[in-house]
């Protein structure tokens, strides 16, 4: 159902894009706005990737590095092609996937996501990315904000030449179609956004083999995002939607602009997934299995009170 959402509303933002074309300037401005378009995509669909790698400074890791050791063994027990794997200096907890689609991908998580979590919370987080490249999110999230980003581009252009003799609209049309198409376009942006991140989360808890795992990491990323900015992020608020989380702090109250679903349901929907609907307990390694892998069992415990950390005690990422 929520690939034909998708598409659904990439239907719909292709429409918006090409009825602005026709309204600003008949046929020909349809055509015009469409190769323009068709030029923008080819262009993000093969350079996106890189330039948004480039843009937060990510460095490629090593195989013997544990960020690199964890995504290795989730994408062996999942049949995936391996990904390029990326770590970015940056203290905000966050990740995210970038690349054309499975053969060429890339995951990338911040220094502060692996000093926040244990190995099995960062296993959810990198299954939740991993489940991006395999659904091809990159792909449509590339096309949806090229499209998106075209739809303002010719609000802009009606201010300069909507007063032509192919105009349909006039000039109280120019005006509203510069106001309400980008909006438009910007809703129907994030309603992609929001239904490929609930499937993120199911496609990422089936990779890991347990749903608790991204649901404790959800529940952490939650709260270090807000306490940690994300400067990078803010300076290009256009990348927001590629997170786990929405790394933004400009839009945290403004729900109907948010680029991602509300965490707690999403945590909710991946709890029931587990069979575990209540938050008073969450899963942490056995000491009798070791490192983490993803065949490991967990035990459930009960929390011991407020200022307890989900894990704690479980060996972190990069720890010796």
């Amino acid at each position: 159902m929520s690939y034909f959402k998708t598409a659904l509303l990439l239907a719909a933002l292709t429409a918006l894009f090409m009825g602005a074309g026709f309204l600003l300037a008949g046929q020909a401005g349809m055509l015009i706005a469409l190769v323009i378009a068709a030029g923008m995509n080819l262009f993000a669909w093969w350079n996106s990737g890189a330039t948004v790698l480039r843009y937060y400074k990510a460095r490629e890791v090593p195989a013997n590095h544990s960020l690199h050791r964890i995504v290795a063994e989730l994408v062996a027990r999942d049949g995936m092609p391996m990904p390029r794997v990326y770590l970015i200096d940056n203290p905000q907890p966050n990740a995210f996937a970038t690349g054309r689609g499975p053969n060429n991908a890339s995951v990338a998580a911040t220094t502060g996501l692996l000093q926040l979590m244990n190995e099995r919370e960062v296993a959810g987080v990198m299954a939740h990315e991993l489940a991006h490249v395999k659904h091809r999110d990159t792909l449509i999230m590339t096309v949806t904000a090229t499209v998106a980003g075209a739809i303002s581009m010719l609000a802009n252009f009606a201010l300069f030449f909507g007063g032509g003799r192919n105009n349909q609209m006039g000039i109280i049309g120019v005006l509203a179609m510069m106001i309400l198409a980008p909006l438009a376009a910007m809703l129907v942006q994030m309603a992609i956004s929001r239904t490929r991140e609930y499937e993120a989360d199911r496609g990422g808890a089936e990779i890991c083999g347990n749903p608790v795992w991204l649901a404790d990491a959800l529940e952490k990323l939650e709260v270090g995002s807000r306490r940690i900015d994300n400067h990078a992020a803010e300076n290009n608020p256009a990348t927001a939607h590629m997170f786990i989380i929405n790394p933004l702090h400009t839009q945290k109250h403004d729900k109907l602009f948010s680029t991602h679903p509300n965490t707690a349901n999403r945590v909710a929907r991946l709890r029931e997934m587990s069979g575990n609907t209540t938050a008073s307990t969450v899963v942490t390694p056995a000491a009798s299995h070791g490192p983490w892998s993803p065949g490991a069992r967990s035990r459930p415990r009960p929390r011991s009170g407020r200022g307890s950390v989900p894990g704690a005690g479980s060996r972190r990422p990069g720890s010796r």
